[in-house]
């Protein structure tokens, strides 16, 4: 399908679905909000189902369990009111709440959705069935988009007829909080379909990371992983406890990750930058990489990529002042903890 034409279908879908759409909440300013169909009530589906609809999106939560179904109004209300307790909801939660129906009726949902979120267990087998359902449930041109955690979408939609508009959109959990979003495009996605999703996503507030390729696990676990794992090893080892682990990552790298990611915080911790960092530390890093079995050097050529973009990202001569920033963040950071603790227990 050549470009134009996915252009025209993609518009008489879109024409489709507003035709049956219900009244809509107040519309964000950059992308106009359309039905959405969630699908799944867990943990992740319920706080997609609050990100679009408080987004304005009138919100289809599709849940085949009766159990569930019943507990998810009680869920949703819940978490809009912890949002709104601690000033983080975007809108007002009577709304929101009643622009999310619960329902079983998945072909109904989705035949007159704008956008699909499939939001089931990590099952290879599950998602294929699914994405099979949803790819003759939706209207043509309709982005189908899983919440995988793991799986790429060729692992469960190469085979569809419609898989030009399968992709996946990790987001970390809960996205009503980590507003991070891995837009991850197969081979065989249409790039105007990616960029559709990508802008919904933006439009409802999250922060979309588009990768370039898919890989296993994605971003967010490749790096969540890589801490896991030498985390469990070094408590194999007797090293340190569980508990210990944890205390490390809670009063120090997770607090500073907080602020700045790995690379800005190598570039800050370093008078010259990531450069001198990678040339004083990188030896060490290497020798505890070899001693997992890890040979992943950081190269020159590696170093100096690294090294380009964080110097178009904070020229040397702000490094000092942005030093600053980061310690007053980690302020922030500790005042709102420590005020937490003195009104609620864990």
């Amino acid at each position: 399908m050549d470009a134009r034409t996915t252009r025209r279908v993609a518009s008489r879908a879109i024409a489709h679905v507003q035709t049956r759409r219900p009244i809509l909440l107040e519309q964000p300013a950059a992308v106009s909000p359309s039905p959405v169909a969630v699908v799944g009530a867990g943990s992740i589906g319920l706080a997609w189902a609050i990100v679009f609809a408080a987004a304005g999106h009138r919100v289809w939560l599709i849940e085949p369990d009766p159990e569930r179904r019943r507990a998810a109004a009680g869920e949703l209300t819940r978490r809009l009111k912890d949002l709104a307790r601690f000033g983080l909801a975007t809108a007002d939660p009577r709304t929101v709440l009643a622009g999310i129906e619960i329902t079983n009726d998945q072909a109904n949902a989705v035949s007159g959705a704008a956008y699909v979120q499939e939001c089931v267990p990590e099952d290879l087998d599950l998602k294929r069935r699914l994405f099979a359902q949803l790819d003759a449930q939706a209207a043509a041109g309709v982005p189908l988009v899983s919440s995988s955690s793991f799986l790429p979408a060729s692992a469960f939609a190469a085979e569809l007829p419609g898989r030009s508009r399968c992709l996946v959109a990790h987001p970390g959990n809960p996205p009503t909080l980590l507003r991070v979003v891995e837009v991850v495009p197969a081979p065989f996605t249409d790039p105007q379909v990616a960029d559709a999703c990508e802008a919904l996503l933006h439009a409802a507030g999250m922060q979309p990371v588009r990768l370039r390729k898919e890989v296993a696990g994605f971003v967010f676990n490749r790096l969540q992983g890589a801490v896991l794992r030498e985390a469990y090893c070094l408590v194999r080892d007797g090293v340190v406890s569980a508990a210990e682990i944890d205390r490390v990552m809670t009063a120090g790298l997770g607090l500073r990750w907080a602020v700045v990611g790995p690379f800005e915080t190598a570039d800050l911790n370093s008078r010259g930058g990531i450069a001198g960092h990678a040339a004083r530390m990188g030896p060490a890093y290497a020798r505890m990489g070899a001693e997992r079995g890890q040979h992943d050097p950081w190269t020159p050529d590696l170093v100096a990529q690294v090294t380009a973009e964080r110097r178009a990202a904070l020229s040397l001569d702000d490094w000092d002042d942005r030093v600053a920033w980061r310690d007053r963040m980690l302020m922030a950071l500790l005042r709102a903890r420590r005020e937490q603790e003195r009104t609620q227990a864990p």
